[in-house]
């Protein structure tokens, strides 16, 4: 006893003296030269960014592997499934998913250029997702704090973004989150800071290339495609090191001399190195085969073919690649000669099912083209069909007909066709025109308009499209719109210097993105079948879709919600007001034993739909409810004339509109749709040809309500921005 008292003494004596010294040091480094100390007190936030989990290395097999306890890539898996093999949420009691809770990202990315389609990734109990500005967000998945932010600081002069500001995700790995940046760089972050490690740049903004799709983190390498086909780009993929940021492999999606399909191409630089052939979305690869695949855009000039006879491979295609090297497996052509902006911008999705290793695109035709992913031969009957042609479009005289059904009308309807005729003369600058019904693969004529079905809106667009192996279905979000082409001239690059236009290569009138017929179908992967299909009046599917082992599909809605749908059967089983347009993709995952969904709704610029910075995170344990809406367009064209009401109107506030400051609004607000000098964008009609835009009080109540194809900008923009956006608009644009 005694001799055990003794020690206990010896130990608290001998750890007096360590202090002692170690107190003295403190002092003098805490007083030293005019350096003063002060007390840090760690917040809950910074607690829990001290337990982020650095992503591995991930093996291919970790990357392939259907997603389950964490949500690892932005398809769920490599093979761009959108799977969760989780199943405590299912169809029995999906009804009583409630808000867990409800995250604000720092109001980034609200303003209406700006869309929210990025589908977020959750690693060890931490979501990663960015915002249309590029910023990007590490959420604690238990409490939604935000870990860290990132902030892109993108240049807002970037004129070369096609169809609104976004980043559709990020990529993890090797204790990293990769994202493309729409000033094209690849920017690596580091995963417990969201400091930057490395960047790199693709390619140059002001040639025309961004970087919209979430890059892929595989086997130690990061892939990328471009977007900017509509900028003349020569498309392609590239490999990255994940380490370094090194370049390890490129593939040119625009074959260059003595590589396939080349001969496809006049043998003129000016044309094949422009050709287009974006690549929107993150590629797909099959570990066991090593192959990486992916679909890509239109052709540059998109709907004028005179400069570009020939097939124009690998426009609208599928590609196959060696996942190591980059080198070419094989292609399949889902568009010749490309002149509709037929292109491909959703992921392509790999399935096995009863030994077939397969492999889908869900294109705008309205088609869903299934492969062979091992040849790239159809698995069902494609029959190349005789198409109208014209002399002038240099139109391939064929073009490739499945034989399953398409999952939205190849025929324009009374309705389409009254809707259409009306914008394409509105657009025709007073000029009187004819309008022809030309049906599908109709050629843009010279002298009149020919209405195409489905429209370069689609059929399905960029959201992506879910596979479920318990049901052996894809899931395909669309729409069914119309087109009115009339073949104009365009230069075909800038000059020295410039950067470059828009350049579609005609003219056409569209019916935008919100209010067509909507469709959600589910077909049938190995022959095509639709087994049942949801028609949505009035309001176009504009998200993408998610699928669980719970027999349950996700999918988001223009007005805000997102709904939950029997796999099997595709009754609505669960719907939730987010507050903001819903066009997104829902991810899920798993968090002490139970099942999660979250989702980032923020809206969308041309669908016109309520913008926010609305993350949530949804479970059978959560307790909020329902939002109320945002207030949001009813866009039937990305924007229209206005009607009556030309009675002379004066600026309301006290100081007069500033044509400087509407030259703001209308960039971050207006240009996505009427282009950055209001003589027209994506789809959205010349400002210049509307002889109502020339009046301020109509300009005002036009941009306030919205309406005849525009969204209401009232609340979102304050009445001094509106002023000061009506003076520029009828000062500098429409003006003498």
């Amino acid at each position: 006893m005694q001799r055990g008292w003794f020690l206990e003494v010896g130990i608290w004596l001998l750890l007096v003296l360590l202090l002692i010294p170690a107190a003295a040091v403190g002092y003098v480094i805490g007083h030293s030269s005019k350096q003063k100390t002060k007390t840090v007190i760690q917040t809950p936030a910074m607690a829990s960014r001290s337990l982020i989990t650095p992503a591995p290395a991930f093996s291919t097999g970790d990357l392939s592997n259907t997603a389950g306890d964490d949500w690892i890539t932005n398809g769920g898996s490599t093979f761009n499934q959108r799977f969760s093999s989780l199943d405590e949420i299912d169809t029995s009691n999906v009804s009583q998913l409630r808000g867990v809770w409800l995250a604000h990202l720092r109001k980034s990315a609200e303003a209406a250029k700006y869309s929210a389609e990025s589908q977020p990734i959750e690693y060890k109990g931490v979501i990663y997702v960015p915002t249309g500005e590029d910023d990007v967000f590490a959420v604690d998945a238990s409490s939604g704090d935000i870990l860290w932010q990132h902030q892109a600081n993108l240049d807002q002069t970037i004129s070369t973004v096609c169809c609104g500001w976004e980043s559709r995700g990020v990529a993890i790995g090797d204790g990293r989150v990769f994202i493309g940046q729409l000033d094209g760089k690849l920017v690596a972050l580091d995963q417990k800071t969201g400091q930057v490690a490395w960047q790199t740049r693709v390619g140059q903004w002001e040639k025309g290339v961004t970087i919209t799709g979430a890059p892929l983190y595989y086997d130690g390498l990061v892939i990328t495609g471009i977007s900017g086909g509509e900028f003349g780009i020569r498309g392609r993929v590239t490999a990255y090191d994940a380490t370094t940021g090194k370049e390890r492999w490129r593939f040119y999606t625009i074959p260059g001399p003595g590589q396939v399909g080349h001969d496809t191409w006049p043998d003129d630089p000016k044309v094949w190195q422009h050709g287009g052939a974006p690549v929107w979305q993150t590629p797909a690869v099959d570990p066991e085969l090593g192959m990486l695949y992916f679909s890509t855009g239109n052709a540059s000039n998109d709907l004028d073919g005179s400069k570009r006879p020939g097939k124009n491979l690998f426009t609208s295609s599928m590609v196959a690649l060696d996942a190591k090297t980059g080198k070419y497996k094989w292609h399949f052509q889902m568009v010749h000669h490309d002149i509709w902006d037929y292109d491909a911008p959703s992921p392509v999705v790999l399935f096995d099912h009863g030994g077939t290793k397969g492999i889908g695109e869900p294109s705008k035709t309205g088609w869903l083209y299934l492969l062979n992913r091992e040849t790239g031969k159809p698995l069902g009957p494609v029959a190349e069909k005789a198409v109208p042609q014209s002399t002038y479009q240099k139109t391939w005289p064929t073009q490739p007909f499945p034989a399953n059904e398409p999952f939205v009308s190849h025929q324009v309807s009374e309705a389409q066709f009254a809707q259409i005729e009306k914008i394409a003369k509105a657009s025709a600058k007073g000029k009187q025109i004819h309008v022809e019904n030309g049906g599908l693969f109709a050629p843009p004529p010279h002298d009149h308009y020919v209405v195409v079905t489905p429209g370069a809106q689609g059929g399905d667009n960029w959201p992506p499209s879910s596979y479920n192996p318990d049901t052996n279905m894809f899931y395909v979000c669309a729409q069914s719109t119309v087109n009115a082409d009339i073949a104009g001239s365009m230069e075909h690059e800038a000059k020295q210097g410039e950067v470059p236009p828009a350049n579609f290569g005609s003219i056409f009138a569209a019916t935008g993105f919100a209010t067509n017929p909507g469709t959600l179908t589910a077909i049938e992967a190995t022959t095509g079948k639709i087994k049942w299909q949801r028609h949505w009046v009035g309001d176009s599917c504009y998200s993408g879709t998610s699928t669980t082992h719970g027999n349950l599909v996700f999918v988001g809605r223009n007005n805000g919600e997102l709904q939950a749908y029997n796999a099997e059967n595709g009754n609505l089983l669960w719907k939730f007001q987010t507050g903001a347009g819903a066009n997104n993709t829902a991810s899920l995952f798993e968090r002490n034993g139970h099942e999660y969904v979250v989702f980032y709704a923020g809206g969308n610029s041309l669908a016109g739909t309520g913008h926010q910075d609305n993350l949530w995170l949804f479970g059978l344990d959560g307790i909020l409810g329902p939002v109320s809406a945002a207030g949001g367009g009813t866009a039937v064209a990305h924007a229209g004339e206005a009607k009556g009401n030309s009675k002379p109107a004066k600026p309301t506030g006290s100081t007069a509109p500033s044509t400087a400051a509407g030259a703001q609004v209308f960039a971050a607000n207006c240009a996505v749709c009427h282009g950055s000098d209001g003589k027209g964008g994506n789809g959205g009609p010349d400002l210049t040809s509307i002889p109502s835009a020339k009046q301020f009080a109509v300009v005002v109540k036009q941009v306030t309500n919205g309406g005849v194809g525009m969204p209401a900008f009232k609340g979102q923009l304050s009445p001094a921005q509106i002023n000061d956006v009506a003076a520029y608009v009828t000062k500098k644009i429409t003006g003498p």
